[in-house]
């Protein structure tokens, strides 16, 4: 199982979009996923690449990736506008 920190980091983002769209009223699932997807993708490139925390082999970059998620999902919400 070489590729299922990778896996789990992709569902926990995808989870976490769900989530917050079950939260929001239902919204746009595409949109919450995008984004939720963006920030575990700038989560991660933040611990692996930028500080060094981690390495893609760890599980460490993982928690990273989550809170880029839901940081980027809180502004999602946030700043988006509302017609």
């Amino acid at each position: 199982m070489q590729y299922l920190d990778i896996l789990t980091g992709a569902l926990g983002a995808f989870a976490l979009a769900w989530i917050a769209d079950q939260l929001t009223g239902r919204r746009g699932l595409f949109a919450t996923s995008l984004v939720a997807g963006i920030g575990a993708l700038c989560g991660w490139f933040l611990t692996v690449r930028v500080m060094g925390v981690a390495s893609l082999d760890d599980w460490r970059w993982i928690p990273w990736s989550m809170a880029g998620s839901v940081i980027c999902l809180a502004a999602f919400f946030l700043f988006r506008s509302k017609r």
